[in-house]
């Protein structure tokens, strides 16, 4: 016996399938209801979603410490470069520091030591970023392993 049915998919389009069984096994075999597969599929279906949606949320955060930490080391660049220009320069130069739309007339020495706090609070930033990348990282491995953890379980039941 030949029988035409109707399934939705994930997306809830419904496509026919056909199925040929005999009367007795149509009720467990063509229906596609079986105790134990329908809840373990939706199970492992509800952590693939997890997963996959950890893992694109993820991969932007790991973008966007990246694009950080290539920002912060230009400035940390640009700040050493600047200080070490400054220093070949005799003390008696005038020096001024761009404030907005204006410049104010400052001493070598306090240029000097905001552009090391400069670079350090840029380093500072960067090991934070680092830290963090390496954290998002290791959380998706550990979600990926869940995963298969899990996988490896429902083949030994």
């Amino acid at each position: 016996m030949k029988l035409v049915v109707d399934v939705l998919d994930p997306l809830g389009n419904t496509t026919s399938t056909i199925r040929s069984c005999n009367l007795h096994t149509y009720h467990y075999a063509c229906s596609g209801k079986s105790n134990m597969a329908a809840p373990v599929d939706l199970e492992l279906k509800k952590a693939f979603a997890e997963l996959q949606a950890k893992v694109i949320d993820t991969q932007q955060k790991v973008k966007l410490a990246d694009l950080q930490i290539e920002q912060l080391s230009r400035m940390k660049k640009h700040a050493h470069l600047t200080d070490t220009e400054i220093t070949t320069l005799t003390n008696d130069t005038r020096m001024y520091e761009g404030v907005g739309r204006m410049f104010i007339l400052q001493s070598k020495d306090v240029i000097h030591s905001q552009l090391l706090e400069k670079q350090k609070s840029a380093d500072e930033k960067i090991k934070e970023l680092e830290q963090r990348k390496t954290y998002l990282e290791r959380s998706v491995k550990d979600a990926e392993d869940n995963i298969r953890e899990m996988l490896m379980a429902r083949r030994t039941q």
